[in-house]
């Protein structure tokens, strides 16, 4: 059934009705031995004005409505009670346009009860079936419909709230990756400013004392070798120092993957949402590729986790074993009853399977995220 069809079948059902009835009364005794073309004419015409009304503003339907109303009356008048069908069908004609009550649709089985040349019973019968008819689409279809089409206002303002979190989730975390990014510039900076300060007094005076050297080497030989053997111990000092700041001030991979991963936390927690991170073990001998894993794949779990799980708490855990890694990533949302493989799940498979590690989910409680890394 196509949309147009589905929007119109009730006009449709109604003409069909229509037409109905007047090829009954037209094909009636009294009307087949006295019909007329203005008999049949007036017929056309009420079918006209009814299907018209359908198609003009709901301000100007009253006119139909006059005009078959009046030809009804010239036609019940004029030529009988054989139309009295079509006076019950104007009724509820009007009914459906007014909608005042459900009591209302009985009273047209008053005018039924009108003798003619049809019958009671024929008039009783048909008067219900309309009655049924439009009791069904009024009260019930209706119903349906604006249901339908509250479901659908409801379900593209919650599209929109999810399209406008996630813009702002991922908005959050480019802001936390430029903050790591950052810090990790304003350790480099204090890195040069500490090498400049701590090397650059050694450097000069080694440049200072080997230009002596060179102007005292054919002079003074014995002088020159102490001199340069000062040098050379100097910059053997310098070269400890700058071992002793590298070590010290080198930024550490993995406390900025902590960074970043208590950032996501922090934002998770901005949306209402419970969110921690547990580590155990020692993270300071993760590789980096692996750390650049756990991260892709918990800023895509989290995100699912917002969007779908409906959920009020996330956990991250990492334990670095001896001879493994293990990350979970849980939530206590509604869970799925099954996985399917979009770009987000077929990425996490992907960057687990390019290190030989093992990816497994669980649906039982909320979902869950398991990663084994072996080291």
């Amino acid at each position: 059934m196509t949309e147009q069809l589905r929007e119109n079948y009730f006009l449709a059902v109604r003409i069909g009705l229509l037409l109905i009835m007047e090829i009954y009364i037209a094909l009636s005794q009294f009307i087949l031995t006295g019909a007329s073309a203005r008999v049949l004419l007036l017929l056309a015409l009420f079918v006209g004005t009814m299907a018209g009304k359908e198609l003009v503003r709901k301000d100007r339907k009253w006119i139909l409505f006059g005009i078959s109303a009046l030809l009804l009356i010239v036609m019940l008048v004029v030529l009988g009670k054989e139309f009295l069908l079509l006076f019950i069908f104007l009724c509820y004609e009007w009914i459906t346009h007014v909608k005042p009550g459900i009591l209302w649709y009985f009273i047209p089985l008053g005018a039924a009860c009108v003798p003619s040349e049809i019958g009671i019973s024929i008039q009783i019968m048909f008067t219900l079936f309309l009655g049924i008819i439009y009791i069904q689409h009024d009260f019930i279809v209706e119903s349906y419909r604006r249901q339908t089409y509250e479901d659908t206002v409801l379900e593209q303002h919650l599209k929109h709230n999810i399209y406008q979190k996630e813009h702002e989730m991922q908005e959050e975390i480019k802001r936390g990756l430029l903050m790591a990014e950052n810090q990790v510039l304003e350790e480099r900076a204090q890195l040069s400013q500490t090498l400049h300060d701590k090397l650059g007094h050694n450097i000069n005076g080694s440049v200072y004392q080997l230009e002596a050297v060179k102007v005292l080497m054919e002079k003074e030989p014995e002088t020159s070798k102490k001199m340069i053997q000062g040098v050379i111990d100097q910059l053997r000092t310098g070269m400890d120092e700058i071992r002793a700041i590298l070590r010290k001030e080198r930024p550490k991979k993995y406390r900025l993957a902590i960074l970043q991963l208590e950032k996501l936390c922090e934002e998770c927690r901005q949306k209402g949402v419970e969110a921690s991170l547990v580590t155990e073990g020692d993270l300071s001998g993760v590789p980096e590729k692996y750390l650049e894993i756990i991260l892709d794949n918990a800023y895509e779990a989290v995100s699912n986790s917002l969007k779908y799980a409906k959920c009020s708490k996330i956990d991250i855990k990492i334990h670095v074993m001896n001879q493994i890694i293990r990350c979970s990533i849980k939530d206590n949302g509604i869970g799925c009853e099954e996985i399917v493989d979009g770009m987000g799940i077929s990425g996490m498979r992907h960057r687990i399977r390019d290190v030989n590690g093992i990816l497994s989910f669980e649906t039982g409680t909320g979902f869950t995220i398991n990663m084994l890394l072996p080291l």
